[in-house]
């Protein structure tokens, strides 16, 4: 176990403007919220240098076999499985970005909060997972000593791994154990160590940032354009046919042909109708420039 003097972590200290929290009326507690949520911006802000070189480790990472895979505990630990559950979807990623979480799926909807005391744990998930050398290892932790983060750091060390850590405290722990360390600092919560709150918004942001500007740095999109995203609804069939239309200037009907075509591969279908090539040699073109849209047009 690591020791440390939770009243120097930011996360736990008292917010003086909420002192009065429990007498105060809605519309001004709201307020309140409101303007410390300003707060998370500017904190997200200042580490942006860190955050430009993460991605940079990350695209690295994936462009070679390897992985994104983030690990943390309650709060924490879910914002990690929400971003990599989304990018499924949103990038036909399969295992490209992952996430392991103190206590498993079942902690994502109950709370098994003693889970995150394990450096063990955290050692056997990524064993589970077979970890290797070609991946990264984002830890995520509001305090920024979580034992789980910590164990994941040590353990992706032990393999050759790169490491990022990301904690809402300045002079965190797991900085020390990362290739690259985020931190940021959004000031007390409203609520005195509810790190769900403003420490939560900054992770959010930070994930999103990360994974997202990894993927554009992989080809995965196009303009703004998700050209990758997996069509497995009606609406996303829809937002596919959109995508094919408005990034070719064509017809309904020809995006509708194209994207039939093409077996539903929005990528392939641009590439077909913006050459005039066949579905052969639009995935042709795809392979040669690494999935880049843009570099076979």
């Amino acid at each position: 176990m690591i020791e440390e003097q939770w009243e120097q972590l930011n996360t736990e200290v008292r917010n003086p403007k909420s002192k009065e929290m429990d007498n105060m009326g809605t519309r001004e507690l709201l307020l309140l919220m409101n303007q410390e949520d300003e707060n998370v911006i500017k904190a997200v802000r200042k580490a942006i240098p860190e955050i430009e070189r993460a991605v940079k480790l990350v695209i690295h990472a994936l462009e070679n076999g390897g992985r994104l895979i983030y690990a943390g505990a309650g709060t924490s630990g879910r914002m990690g499985v929400m971003d990599a559950v989304e990018c499924s979807p949103t990038f036909s990623t399969t295992d490209e970005v992952m996430a392991i979480m103190a206590g498993g799926e079942r902690a994502f909807v109950h709370a098994q909060e003693g889970a995150e005391d394990s450096e063990e744990l955290a050692a056997k998930d990524l064993k589970r997972i077979d970890l290797r050398k070609q991946d990264v290892v984002l830890a995520i932790a509001a305090s920024g000593r979580t034992p789980y983060c910590i164990g994941a750091l040590r353990t992706a060390k032990d393999k050759g791994a790169a490491c990022i850590s990301l904690a809402c405290n300045y002079h965190a722990i797991i900085s020390d154990l990362a290739d690259i360390a985020i931190e940021v600092d959004a000031g007390p919560e409203v609520l005195t160590g509810s790190t769900r709150l403003k420490a939560g918004t900054c992770q959010k942001l930070i994930l999103n940032m990360i994974s997202t500007a990894a993927m554009v740095g992989i080809g995965k999109v196009y303009g703004n354009y998700m050209v990758d995203m997996r069509a497995t609804n009606h609406k996303l069939e829809e937002r596919a046919k959109r995508i094919v239309m408005e990034s070719t200037q064509c017809s309904e009907k020809q995006a509708v042909l194209a994207l039939r075509e093409a077996d539903q591969s929005i990528k392939t279908a641009i590439v077909m109708l913006l050459t005039g090539v066949s579905r052969e040699e639009a995935e042709k073109k795809l392979y040669e420039a690494k999935g880049f849209v843009r570099k076979c047009v």
